[in-house]
């Protein structure tokens, strides 16, 4: 009797390959920001939906009264992708909230921080890394954040309402860096005073991790968010660290290499000794 072998599918072996490839190569690049991100000299954060359990835009849109046609104006600006500076506009231009209102929303809301955040930057500043928060939400929602976590206001990247002499809303500072998205170039010009002030040319959250890296001189930078704005930010930023805690958005977990949803795997990666490895 003749045995003849019958043939194994000819996809099924290099599907197989493949695959193991392809996980081995992502556990190598995720690895490799487990390691940027353990001697990171500065870790930028974005403040809504990371830091933040909410949207602090939505919040405050909904204590005016205006969540559903903001809410409106939001869906309308994503699906004909919009520039980030047309859509903050465009839903302001909805609000318009006054100082006094935008005071007793601030004095009345409570930030409500992610769990384990505290911990994080906690041991962040244990370490001696210097913590940002980086966001296109508003500086005036976001000092709170920064004081129950010890952050000092000087490092809060965020965007600014004017009013105007009456307290009326008078429009937003496009001179923010994060009042817009997209540009990874900076440009610094040292004024003449003594105080030696920068001023950045371009904008996006790109732009705030290039100006850190030429104000300061930090060697390794790491940004942390939730949205495609912030990894955008990579580079200039040495890595990218997709959360998803509170909102899962699949097109920025398909571009981290390395996601969490949970601090505590951020926290507890900082324990890890480097030259166990070598």
């Amino acid at each position: 009797m003749i045995r003849v072998a019958l043939p194994t599918s000819a996809a099924a072996i290099p599907r197989s390959i493949s695959t193991s490839a392809s996980e081995t190569i992502s556990k190598n690049q995720e690895e490799e920001i487990r390691r940027i991100w353990r001697k990171a000299e500065a870790v930028c954060f974005d403040v809504d939906s990371t830091v933040c359990q909410d949207e602090g835009i939505d919040e405050l849109a909904a204590y005016l009264g205006v969540g559903e046609a903001v809410a409106n104006v939001t869906r309308t600006a994503m699906n004909g992708n919009a520039r980030f500076r047309d859509a903050l506009a465009a839903r302001l231009q909805v609000m318009k909230p006054n100082n006094q209102q935008l005071e007793q929303f601030v004095n009345i809301t409570k930030p409500k921080l992610t769990v384990g955040i505290r911990e994080l930057v906690g041991r962040l500043h244990a370490r001696g890394t210097h913590v940002y928060l980086v966001s296109g939400g508003f500086r005036r929602l976001i000092l709170p954040v920064a004081e129950l976590l010890g952050i000092e206001k000087s490092r809060i990247y965020a965007n600014e309402i004017l009013f105007d002499k009456q307290g009326n809303y008078h429009g937003f500072d496009t001179s923010e860096l994060t009042s817009d998205s997209g540009s990874k170039e900076v440009s610094l010009i040292k004024s003449s005073n003594k105080a030696k002030n920068f001023f950045a040319i371009q904008t996006g959250k790109p732009a705030v991790i290039a100006l850190l890296k030429k104000k300061f001189q930090y060697k390794t930078v790491v940004m942390v968010g939730d949205g495609a704005t912030d990894a955008e930010a990579a580079p200039p930023a040495d890595a990218f660290i997709g959360f998803g805690g509170n909102v899962v958005r699949e097109g920025v977990k398909a571009r981290a290499k390395w996601y969490v949803t949970d601090f505590d795997v951020l926290r507890k990666d900082l324990e890890h000794d480097d030259s166990d490895d070598e």
